[in-house]
């Protein structure tokens, strides 16, 4: 059993998945499992994948599809078909430098491991090799999430490798009619159990285009405001936020609110308090979201 899932949600991306393919191809170490989760795809994603199925890669691939789900849908379908010890995702917009496999290989194997390590986060880059955000600091070799970004000052999109076990813990809720959860409502919830080491090498070339969910973030907003509800209200309930991170969330959750019309907001609420001297703030918000959104079409 390879030690290593690398899974690859996409949706008609055949114009840019074989960039994926080949920097799994190019992988030093042959470790591992490239999972690819077509979440309803109507071009040519299939076929292509099937093609290279045929091909003697020197790694196990596999397919799965379904309906589309939306991101967090097919990364709930892939933590249930995922059977090795660790795993990350690599968006299929992305692609892993040639020695990113033998890096995570090689550091989970000195990895100081016991029952409160969760996996570890390591860096995302630029084509350019600029690195996306900052470093790990110096001496700090664990935390959650959640205090190497509020306490210790990290930035930046990072790859999260996460032991399997624990993942398949944390499934996203779906929402009919929506599309989109914030995938950090996992790394979330396993922080409040477990933290995550860290390695200052790149494992993730990032590529932002223009038809991601990054680039579009204000029509997701407006798309998918029961889904932004649901991890607003989560991360004001997490037991070691700070005050001003949960007065944020309790803003963009009473702008989400306003957009999907939920007259139950503030009843809804895990911190009643909070959100009421939010909401004047999250009226603001909405109003800003809406022209965005209106602006963005």
């Amino acid at each position: 059993m390879p030690l290593l899932t690398v899974f690859t949600p996409t949706y008609n991306r055949a114009y840019i998945l074989p960039k994926c393919y080949e920097s799994m191809k190019r992988q030093s170490c042959k470790d591992f499992v490239w999972l690819v989760v077509d979440d309803g795809s109507t071009d040519n994603t299939g076929h292509l994948v099937q093609r290279w199925q045929a091909e003697n890669n020197g790694f196990e691939l596999r397919y799965i599809f379904q309906e589309n789900q939306g991101m967090h849908g097919a990364h709930n379908l892939a933590y249930e078909n995922i059977h090795t010890e660790l795993n990350t995702c690599i968006d299929s917009d992305d692609y892993m430098p040639d020695d990113a496999v033998e890096k995570i290989t090689d550091f989970w194997n000195i990895c100081e491991k016991d029952n409160s390590i969760a996996g570890f986060l390591a860096l995302d880059a630029y084509e350019n090799g600029k690195i996306i955000g900052t470093r790990f600091p110096k001496g700090v070799t664990s935390a959650t999430s959640y205090d190497y970004y509020y306490k210790y000052g990290v930035k930046g999109d990072k790859k999260f490798i996460l032991r399997s076990d624990l993942a398949k813990l944390y499934p996203y809720p779906l929402f009919e009619g929506e599309k989109y959860v914030n995938l950090a409502t996992k790394y979330s919830l396993i922080d409040i159990d477990y933290q995550l080491q860290n390695t200052n090498d790149v494992v993730c070339i990032v590529n932002y285009l223009d038809d991601g969910s990054t680039l579009n973030m204000f029509k997701q907003y407006v798309s998918n405001p029961k889904g932004f509800a649901y991890s607003r209200k989560l991360c004001m309930s997490l037991p070691y936020a700070g005050a001003l991170f949960r007065f944020r969330q309790a803003i963009h959750y009473v702008s989400s609110s306003f957009i999907s019309k939920d007259r139950q907001w503030l009843a809804k609420s895990p911190r009643k308090g909070l959100t009421l001297c939010a909401a004047p703030a999250g009226l603001l918000l909405w109003l800003y979201i809406m022209i965005k959104a209106g602006k963005d079409k």
